[in-house]
């Protein structure tokens, strides 16, 4: 083992991990925020988990997918957060409905969103984040999670049906659904 081939692979790995941190930053963060449902949990919920990726990196780079494994840690990281600080957050019912065009009231609806999120259980909100946020697979968020597949689904369903109760008028067909039969 040569003192150059030693020096050279530390520089390269840093360069590859501000590379995974400029690529990947804003997705975790997205991410982080609907987990936590707090901007600044989420800052630190992104910074500990690239503090935690950036110390084991080079076991993390010569993994098959990197982001997954990146992924992980923040979800398991998320998880501690969630049963060290549980708390109940009371339920704010939002009868108003944004008109459409109305940036304000998609801000609200957003919010309302991210609420219902949170009282989701910690499992059911992470599978439901993963697909609709990060657009993974049954598989992926399987093997992200360590569960099978069919425990995904079930979560899945079982989260898009609480979310779709508290949500009644926004989880009715749309427009679109109901004309197509018609003629």
């Amino acid at each position: 083992m040569g003192a150059g081939l030693s020096g050279a692979e530390p520089a390269e790995a840093e360069i590859d991990f501000h590379g995974f941190v400029a690529a990947r930053s804003a997705a975790l963060f997205r991410g982080a925020l609907v987990l936590t449902g707090n901007r600044e949990a989420a800052e630190d919920l992104v910074q500990e988990t690239l503090e935690r990726a950036c110390r084991k990196w080079r076991t993390i780079a010569a993994k098959d997918a990197p982001d997954a494994y990146v992924r992980r840690i923040m979800v398991n990281l998320a998880n501690d957060r969630w049963r060290r600080f549980r708390r109940t957050v009371p339920h704010q019912d939002g009868g108003d409905r944004a008109a459409p065009g109305d940036e304000y009231g998609r801000v609200d609806s957003r919010d309302q969103l991210v609420r219902a999120l949170q009282e989701l259980p910690m499992r059911m909100r992470t599978v439901v984040v993963l697909r609709y946020f990060h657009d993974l697979s049954d598989a992926e968020i399987a093997a992200d999670l360590g569960i099978s597949p069919s425990t995904v689904r079930s979560q899945l369903a079982r989260g898009i049906e609480k979310l779709r109760s508290q949500f009644p008028a926004l989880s009715g067909p749309s427009p679109r659904q109901s004309t197509e039969g018609t003629p």
